[in-house]
């Protein structure tokens, strides 16, 4: 495809495909360029390099999540709805999960999903840095309850290039995990449950977001 034919939205929405089935590893102006069916080079006349690709491609996907009518639902509805899609957003493309180590993400995308969060603690009762705070407790939580599948993720690609069969890899490492839980018998009994090691109970997102939430609510006046 000539580059007067591309534009920056179908190389960005590309780059996202390539993203989710490739991972932050697969991610390259070659790649990317096959897919469009046009030269490497003709990327480069719409985006700086991959990095800004990268920066443009986190953003597209953040308009995923929506921003709930807080004329219609209360702020606790409305947080727990956006942090809901953000989990869910992070799940859908763990690429974003493992590249907010290495980048610091903006656009318009972002910028709009941040301002409505802010409105939702400031709804709630928050002013000032304390909305700020409500808001930022609420996204590292997300943020770190979708690290362990995006790493899995991220794991289970490598060893698939490297050859390997990652049930059999996994398998390795339970057992090596129940041998390292001898003497820890809370450990061990969750082991020998068969439950995923690096997983956790169903619901522990929402049982955990509740719980931020719920804290929240008892330092408002009133306890809302």
């Amino acid at each position: 495809m000539p580059r007067n034919t591309l534009t920056r939205e179908q190389i960005v929405r590309t780059a996202v495909e390539l993203l989710d089935e490739e991972g932050l590893e697969g991610l390259n102006m070659r790649a990317l360029g096959s897919r469009l069916k046009s030269a490497a080079t003709a990327v480069y006349w719409h985006v700086k390099n991959k990095d800004d690709l990268l920066v443009l491609a986190g953003d597209l996907v953040w308009d995923e999540v929506r921003l709930p009518d807080l004329e219609a639902v209360c702020w606790r509805e409305a947080a727990e709805l956006m942090a809901g899609d953000l989990h869910a957003m992070f799940g859908r493309h763990p690429w974003l999960v493992q590249a907010f180590a290495t980048h610091l993400f903006h656009g318009v995308g972002k910028a709009r999903h941040d301002d409505h969060t802010l409105a939702v603690y400031e709804r709630a009762g928050f002013a000032g840095s304390q909305a700020d705070r409500a808001a930022a407790a609420v996204f590292t939580y997300v943020l770190g309850n979708a690290a362990p599948a995006a790493a899995t993720a991220s794991l289970t690609r490598r060893i698939e290039r490297d050859g390997g069969d990652p049930e059999q890899v996994f398998g390795k490492v339970m057992a090596e995990a129940a041998e390292a839980s001898a003497g820890l018998p809370r450990l061990r009994a969750r082991i020998d449950s068969a439950a995923d090691y690096a997983g956790a109970p169903d619901d522990t997102f929402g049982f955990g977001l509740r719980a931020l939430l719920d804290g929240m609510a008892a330092g408002l006046p009133g306890g809302r």
